[in-house]
């Protein structure tokens, strides 16, 4: 459609007149009445009445009715000349668990951003079955993970290991620096998450397994506000003791016989689609950079304009 007559035909509408359009368009009136002429015949229908000798402008029936999807069409319009002038794009949308979004992939995410600001980022909090289901389904591009699944059409691969450690609040005679076996644990006391079939696996060593004593909980975060006891503890990931250290409120402390790491995994299609090519390479980059130090504290060394340029 001509977009020309619809700037002419709503300038006309803005002001009720045909010279004040051609004013405010900076345009010969005669421009803006062949304009409109031109726009007329492409719609196969009269916008404006046309009388001799009256000034005033009146719009037909159709005219009034149109007015509205002109309207529609300048802003799609203006959306598509946006759209050019910030060249091309590439997305990217991620889907992740709730404590990796929270406390291991930021130092990704903000990567991504402060790096690559032409990149669209999406980010999706997902369990891991869900995130399974739309990396099959194509809905996210890549996925961070707890846990690895056989699902067709899914590549897994671990991208991050995370020490257990323990947490607790402090006290005048706790440090950072002790170490504690599991039978020093009183399981009444116990925050517990399952960190997964590894983790549980060796929970269940030391402990009841259907225990109803210990409080159970299905967010990391929960830790935070649920601990008050001092004989209150919860076995967590470092990467989420981190989080814990940065108060005076908790101590880190290692133990003897530790759970086995919390191994995640990055999730990606089989069939990459072509498009996302460079947009997953990016990210791939940026993922050996960040997290393939194999330590916890992997997910937290910072990134540089020069280190990514490498």
């Amino acid at each position: 459609m001509e977009f020309l007559g619809i700037e002419a035909f709503l300038a006309i509408v803005q002001t009720g007149s045909l010279t004040k359009a051609a004013e405010i368009l900076h345009l010969s009136q005669s421009t803006v009445s062949y304009r409109l002429k031109v726009l007329e015949k492409g719609l196969g229908a009269t916008l404006i009445e046309r009388r001799k000798g009256i000034q005033t402008i009146n719009l037909t029936p159709f005219g009034q009715s149109f007015v509205a999807l002109a309207e529609r069409w300048r802003l799609l319009n203006r959306e598509v000349e946006f759209l050019q002038s910030r060249g091309p794009q590439v997305s990217l949308t991620i889907g992740a668990a709730d404590s990796l979004n929270v406390y291991v992939l930021p130092p990704l995410y903000r990567a991504i951003s402060q790096q690559c600001p032409f990149l669209h980022l999406q980010i999706r909090t997902q369990h891991t079955l869900e995130s399974y289901e739309s990396i099959a389904r194509r809905e996210v591009d890549v996925a961070f993970v707890k846990m690895e699944r056989v699902v067709p059409n899914v590549a897994a691969e671990p991208f991050f290991e995370d020490e257990m450690v323990l947490v607790r609040l402090a006290t005048e005679e706790r440090t950072p620096a002790d170490t504690l076996a599991p039978p020093e644990l009183d399981c009444r006391y116990q925050l517990y998450f399952n960190w997964g079939p590894a983790y549980q696996m060796w929970h269940d060593r030391w402990w009841e397994v259907y225990s109803p004593s210990y409080l159970r909980i299905d967010a990391a975060a929960l830790i935070f506000s649920l601990m008050w006891d001092t004989r209150q503890w919860a076995i967590v990931p470092q990467s989420i003791a981190a989080s814990f250290a940065k108060t005076d409120k908790f101590v880190v402390q290692r133990l003897s016989d530790p759970p086995p790491p919390r191994v995640c995994y990055k999730l990606l299609p089989k069939y990459p689609d072509p498009a996302k090519a460079s947009s997953l390479n990016l990210l791939n980059q940026l993922v050996r950079l960040l997290y393939n130090s194999g330590s916890s504290n992997a997910g937290h060394l910072p990134i540089t304009k020069e280190t990514y340029q490498r």
